[in-house]
């Protein structure tokens, strides 16, 4: 049986990674995934925000330029420590 790839196998640094961020539909909700962002791969952002069909959820997008898969894996768990998230994809 055939071991699945990587993800540090699949990528090539520094490269475009884009963060889906699925949380409560809070106010406060882009703040939180930017201030993380910023923390480790500062820039300029504009995230885009999707709310779910009962607008219980949103869904905020964020492309960064990742520079190593260190900084990819650490921000899937920061972002996803985040109290009102619930999915980091």
């Amino acid at each position: 049986m055939q071991e699945q790839p990587k993800l540090k196998d699949l990528l090539e640094f520094p490269c475009q990674f884009t963060y889906k961020v699925m949380g409560y539909a809070k106010p406060e909700l882009p703040d939180l995934v930017l201030e993380v962002i910023q923390r480790h791969a500062p820039g300029n952002y504009s995230p885009s925000i999707k709310p779910s069909g009962k607008g219980t959820y949103n869904a905020i997008s964020v492309t960064i330029t990742a520079t190593s898969i260190e900084q990819v894996e650490t921000l899937y768990k920061e972002l996803s420590d985040i109290e009102i998230v619930r999915v980091v994809l």
